[in-house]
C-alpha cells in the first residue's frame, strides 16, 4: 500500500544519511512539496517549514525595513536563504549549522550552493559569542535538532547577546513548534522573549508559532 501511496503521490527518496545531530535526514521530492528534508519525524527544509519562513519574512517585508546583512543560526538545507534572497535580492546572507550532513544535502539537491552564502559548519551559540561580529538586519533562528529546541538558545544570557550584533532598525525572528507538548514550551519561551525584547510579534503560521522581535 505504502509503495501505491508513493506511486500516486510522486514521492521519491533522493538521498538519506544519519546524522549524530539530526538522526536520520531524508531527501524526498514529491508532486505537492518539492523537494524536502525531513529528519526527526518533521520537515527541516524545504516543503512546510519553508512556507512557515516564508509568510513570517514576508510579514518583516511589509514593515520596509532595510536588510543588508542577514544571519541564520540553523541554515538547514537553504530554505530561509531562498527567501531571504527572494525578498531582499542583495541582502549579504551568512548561514550557521552544526551539521555538515543537511548543509550538504542543501549543497546537492536544493540548490543552496547557487545563493552565495557564507556558511560556517559551527554551533550557533559559539558563533554568537565570537569577537567582532558585525551587525545583521535581519536574524533567523531555527535551531532545531529533530523536534528538540535546546535550552541553550532560550538562555537569557543567549538573547541579551544576541541582541548586541542586530542593527539599530534590526529584526530577530524565532520559529518553535507550536502542537501538543510543544505549545507551553512555546509560550514559556515568549515570557522569556518579552524580558528582552521590548517588541515582540506573534505570527501563527501550519504548526508552528513564530516570534518577531525587536529592541
Amino acid at each position: 500500500m505504502s509503495k501505491l501511496l508513493n506511486f500516486l503521490t510522486g514521492t521519491k527518496i533522493l538521498d538519506e544519511k544519519t546524522s549524530i545531530h539530526n538522526g536520520k535526514l531524508t531527501v524526498v521530492k514529491d508532486f505537492t512539496f518539492g523537494t524536502y528534508i525531513k529528519g526527526g519525524g518533521l520537515t527541516q527544509s524545504g516543503g512546510v517549514a519553508k512556507d512557515v519562513w516564508s509568510s513570517s519574512l514576508k510579514k518583516v517585508k511589509s514593515k520596509n525595513i532595510k536588510i543588508k546583512k542577514a544571519l541564520i543560526l540553523g541554515l538547514g538545507g537553504g530554505s530561509i536563504a531562498q527567501i531571504i534572497k527572494r525578498l531582499w535580492p542583495s541582502a549579504k546572507i551568512t548561514g550557521i549549522d552544526i551539521d555538515p550532513i543537511i548543509v550538504e544535502f542543501g549543497k546537492k539537491y536544493m540548490g543552496l550552493d547557487k545563493l552565495n552564502v557564507e556558511i560556517h559548519i559551527q554551533d550557533a551559540l559559539s558563533f554568537i559569542e565570537t569577537k567582532s561580529l558585525p551587525e545583521y538586519d535581519l536574524i533567523c533562528v531555527d535551531t532545531y535538532q529533530g523536534d528538540i529546541f535546546p535550552e541553550k538558545f532560550e538562555n537569557l544570557d543567549f538573547l541579551k547577546n544576541i541582541t548586541k550584533i542586530l542593527s539599530k532598525n534590526g529584526v530577530i525572528v524565532f520559529n518553535r513548534l507550536y502542537y501538543g507538548e510543544k505549545r507551553p514550551q512555546a509560550m514559556k519561551f515568549l515570557i522569556s522573549l518579552e524580558k528582552v525584547f521590548p517588541k515582540v510579534e506573534v505570527v501563527h503560521p501550519e504548526a508552528n508559532i513564530m516570534f518577531i522581535c525587536k529592541v
